[in-house]
């Protein structure tokens, strides 16, 4: 299976706004983001580790206010950007799912045949 054109990669700035799309996850169809930290890009479904809600009040706005973790607006649980382990808030250690992407040819791309559709 081909991969999946996410976004351009202009469209993710360090540690701005993701990009959010969906996907078949599980049986049903997820909410997921894709964003910029550090030169590298990270795509994770849109669910907290503590209770499965989309993180994001305002949609794409995951960062918080030093654009140093991302953080769950309902909650406050705060993960690190690159691996998605929750660092503090109520559910410390669990993960986001990640998803794996690439950049191509100037495209930010979910690597369709690496993704698991547990």
């Amino acid at each position: 299976m081909p991969d999946r054109v996410l976004c351009q990669s202009g469209d993710l700035l360090e540690r701005g706004l993701a990009q959010r799309f969906t996907l078949q996850w599980g049986g049903r169809e997820r909410s997921a983001f894709v964003l910029r930290y550090d030169g590298r890009v990270y795509a994770y479904i849109n669910e907290c580790a503590h209770i499965p809600i989309e993180m994001d009040f305002n949609p794409g706005d995951l960062f918080d206010l030093s654009r140093s973790w991302l953080v769950c607006s309902t909650h406050g649980a705060y993960y690190a950007p690159n691996t998605g382990l929750c660092l503090g808030g109520p559910c410390p250690g669990r993960k986001l799912i990640s998803l794996p992407v690439r950049e191509i040819a100037d495209q930010v791309c979910l690597i369709e045949d690496k993704t698991q559709h547990e």
